[in-house]
């Protein structure tokens, strides 16, 4: 059988998985993963500055990598990447790795390469924003955006970008490492999620970024979903020269891919962030302008489909947070207690609370479409302050947030019918799922977790 890599470059994490065909289709036969520790200070930016080594995201590919069954790996026929939406890194297009013998065969290091400045970056400002020319997009630009990063380096480091000549986000890169494109190329997902780029007609706002002195010769041509960029120029890690490598995808798109099977089901996922998705009807088309106010995106999908997707920066990270501030208040009270032991105890606590009156608005991180919302509590009663009762509170919370952005009346007149709810946050955490359940009058099937890795593989 054909065997298919499928690759997602994450947040913390970096995973592959290999993925075969049988006669029931698909089967996920080995996968590894790797955290990549690769959070680094931003100097120019900082403290909004969020920053990654590319470096150490590559270094943990490459253990991915050769932890895989050689033989195995050696049957690979097409190579399927996605990763981090949004984020953009700068590399000089004919020195932007090198290859070199590893103990599985050859393998490539970065060399001329920026940092990854990541998804979740904040040093564009709302009032740097409204500063930028308006695109011609259905999507609002925000920070973390790649054309808002550049449009930031113009003003406030112009010469930092004179060392490169080519820019993608980190998925884009690896596909033109493998390939070894001159020139990056990047799916229509992964364009629309940098701003600026119109869906429509498929291709850049060159005039517009043009006018205002936008370095228009770093953006990459685009190309569909599912379509192939390039073979790889090199044996990799076993993998045979002339594998052929699909142009990179968006990790949230091959995640829905991964297990979305009816049109009729919504998929709910909590791991770091929070996405509420559900399928748009054949032949949609995205608005011509976005409204700023909305919660609601449309990011492209396959086969020229469309996903509505409430994205919240809010998730699995704000009870990350609150588990923080707990270690903290321990800590200056003279306790030392790991983050690791506090997890289960706060979650055994709010099971034990069934009802709070207490509320929680845990928008912490603001959201895109509100990004000077923050969190706030209200409804703060003297028996209300157990951890049990705040954690049920900040659970619901999270839950009753997302349901504000895409309601449940709007699913139900959209025809969604069950949720299949995914991630880490949502698999760990039985009070979350309480909620979930509490809130959405539909089944919920959990256990067909969402996997970039294996969705990048099965588009593939």
């Amino acid at each position: 059988p054909t065997c298919v890599l499928g690759i997602d470059l994450g947040t913390t994490s970096v995973k592959a998985a290999l993925v075969t065909g049988t006669e029931r289709g698909l089967a996920l036969a080995q996968s590894c993963s790797r955290d990549t520790q690769a959070h680094s200070d931003s100097l120019g930016a900082a403290p909004q500055g969020m920053e990654q080594d590319v470096q150490k995201i590559i270094k943990a590919l490459n253990e991915c990598l050769a932890a895989l069954p050689q033989q195995q790996l050696q049957q690979v026929t097409h190579i399927g990447i996605s990763g981090q939406m949004h984020g953009v890194v700068f590399w000089k297009s004919d020195k932007g790795c090198k290859w070199s013998e590893s103990g599985t065969g050859p393998a490539f290091e970065p060399e001329q390469v920026s940092h990854l400045i990541t998804w979740q970056d904040g040093r564009c400002s709302p009032t740097f924003l409204t500063s930028l020319p308006l695109p011609q997009s259905h999507v609002s630009l925000a920070t973390g955006f790649g054309c808002a990063t550049v449009y930031w380096y113009l003003k406030n480091s112009p010469d930092f970008l004179k060392a490169y000549d080519a820019a993608g986000t980190i998925q884009d890169y690896v596909v033109a490492m493998l390939c070894d494109l001159k020139k990056p190329l990047m799916s229509v997902q992964n364009a629309a999620s940098w701003g600026y780029f119109n869906c429509r007609n498929k291709s850049w706002n060159t005039d517009i970024l043009k006018k205002s002195g936008f370095p228009v010769h770093l953006l990459p041509e685009v190309g569909d979903p599912g379509s192939i960029a390039g073979r790889t120029t090199c044996a990799w890690h076993g993998i045979p020269k002339g594998a052929k490598v699909g142009i990179a995808l968006g990790d949230f798109q091959c995640s829905v891919y991964s297990c979305l099977t009816e049109r009729t089901d919504a998929v709910l996922n909590i791991s770091t962030s929070a996405q509420l998705t559900i399928s748009m009807p054949l032949g949609f088309q995205p608005p011509e302008a976005p409204d700023p106010s909305s919660a609601v995106t449309y990011f492209p999908y396959f086969n020229g489909d469309y996903l509505a997707v409430a994205a919240s920066l809010n998730g699995g990270n704000v009870l990350a947070t609150f588990v923080g501030m707990v270690a903290q208040w321990a800590q200056e009270l003279g306790f030392q207690v790991q983050e690791s032991a506090i997890y289960p105890r706060i979650i055994q606590a709010a099971l034990a609370q069934k009802h709070s009156k207490l509320s929680v608005h845990p928008t912490i991180f603001g959201e895109r479409h509100l990004p000077e919302l923050l969190a706030s509590v209200s409804g703060i009663g003297a028996s209300e302050l157990s951890l049990g009762h705040v954690t049920r509170a900040l659970c619901r919370g999270l839950v009753e947030n997302l349901s504000s952005m895409l309601p449940v009346q709007h699913l139900e007149e959209m025809g969604v019918r069950r949720i299949l709810g995914s991630g880490s946050a949502l698999a760990r955490n039985e009070v979350l799922r309480q909620e979930v359940e509490r809130i959405f009058p539909f089944p919920v099937v959990y256990g067909k977790d969402v996997d970039a890795a294996v969705g990048a593989a099965m588009v593939m």
